[in-house]
């Protein structure tokens, strides 16, 4: 009946609020063929050169420079960063190509903006009596502050509202057009498996809403069950209900490497499922590595000084990256370390979202500075969602792990 209830109330709801690297010192080097390495080399450019998918049928549509006026209240203090393209634009674009003299609005390099919007791609801001797009990599993060702290969320934290299992073989879609069946119609995102485990960020015209890379995506909500409420607080609603949840998606092509590094994901997530007392620390290197055989990993692409080879544990940086996006939904978890991986970040996660693992340097360490303790939960079944979420933890399992 809750699970009844809870459908009801979501479909109701309409709401809008958001290379990789593993150096491991005994890494050994592989034989790949052409087909893969050309693969591996297009991974590495993807983040750098994220081009927005086109898309054809319904889709959620953020917010757009009409929605905004000089006087619209602004979320966010920026800089924009000094070393990088400051043009603001008029309009959003998918190539540098398509870019107009008529487009560039003003050059705001190194100068402070108002930030009025965020978008998976674009910022919406203000400079002066200008207001337009920027890119989201022209901004570092570390140049970006609340201005209303006690009420807007700190930048990144998007907060999903439910976590649910798939009743059914289920269809992330690439637009809101019902699927034409059990197979692949062209219009998916990924396909997922019976009871798979995921997070919902909110529920938009009777669809389930996820965020799929860089883009959305889309859920019939029939093709879901055990629909379970994310505390908006850190309270839970319910035993079962998680205080924070995120789900990641990775690629399901099915050559030798990338199935390693789907094996990885799920290995990761079994290492980094624990229990953290109030005041207890978890580094993700210790409690996942080291990444050898001997725990479990297996050879996948690892980017070491620039270059891809062939290295053990190659696909825990979505661990910890998605990982990453639970924690900073909660206000108590203190972030002691975390380093983005380089350029545009993984492009799995919007830009800034990524916390890269594999080496002193690169690592996610964080304190509960709850007093009560928490479980990280992390669930992986091999066809394409990553889903980590938290639960106060009462002396007893939630749930148990994949």
């Amino acid at each position: 009946m809750k699970r009844i209830l809870c459908i009801i109330l979501a479909l109701g709801i309409l709401a809008g609020t958001v290379s990789f690297a593993i150096a491991e010192e005994d890494d050994e080097e592989g034989q790949f063929t052409d087909e893969e390495l050309r693969a591996m080399e297009e991974d590495e450019n993807e983040a750098e050169n994220y081009v927005e998918a086109v898309v054809q049928g319904e889709v959620y549509h953020e917010k757009t420079l009409e929605d905004f006026d000089l006087n619209s209240p602004a979320l966010y203090k920026a800089k924009m960063r000094s070393d990088f393209n400051g043009t603001i634009y008029s309009e959003k674009w998918k190539t540098k190509e398509e870019i107009t003299n008529k487009m560039k609005l003003a050059d705001a390099r190194g100068k402070k903006v108002d930030i009025l919007y965020v978008g998976l791609i674009w910022f919406i801001v203000r400079k002066d009596n200008v207001i337009g797009y920027v890119r989201r990599q022209q901004i570092a993060k570390s140049d970006i502050e609340s201005v209303d702290p006690e009420n807007i969320p700190p930048f990144n934290v998007q907060k999903h509202t439910y976590i649910a299992k798939t009743a059914t073989t289920c269809h992330v879609r690439k637009s809101m057009t019902p699927s034409k069946g059990e197979g692949d119609d062209g219009n998916n995102w990924v396909i997922l498996n019976p009871g798979t485990e995921l997070s919902i960020w909110q529920f938009y015209n009777g669809w389930a809403m996820v965020n799929y890379w860089r883009e959305y995506g889309y859920i019939d909500p029939n093709e879901l069950t055990d629909l379970i409420p994310v505390s908006p607080t850190d309270e839970e609603l319910f035993p079962d209900s998680p205080i924070a949840a995120y789900t990641s998606y990775y690629k399901m092509n099915q050559d030798s490497v990338n199935k390693s590094r789907i094996h990885n994901i799920k290995t990761g997530c079994q290492y980094i499922s624990q229990v953290l007392q109030p005041g207890e620390r978890l580094d993700a290197n210790k409690t996942m590595g080291p990444y050898r055989p001997g725990k479990g990993y297996q050879a996948a692409p690892v980017m070491t000084n620039g270059t891809t080879k062939l290295g053990y544990g190659g696909g825990t940086c979505q661990v910890s990256s998605t990982l990453y996006n639970v924690l900073i939904q909660l206000p108590d978890i203190e972030i002691n370390h975390r380093r983005p991986h380089g350029g545009n970040g993984a492009s799995y996660l919007p830009i800034h979202c990524d916390a890269a693992v594999g080496n002193p340097e690169l690592n996610l360490i964080f304190t509960n500075r709850y007093d009560f303790p928490i479980k990280i939960l992390g669930t992986s079944y091999d066809d394409g969602a990553l889903l980590m979420r938290i639960y106060r933890y009462h002396g007893e399992e939630t749930t148990e792990a994949n």
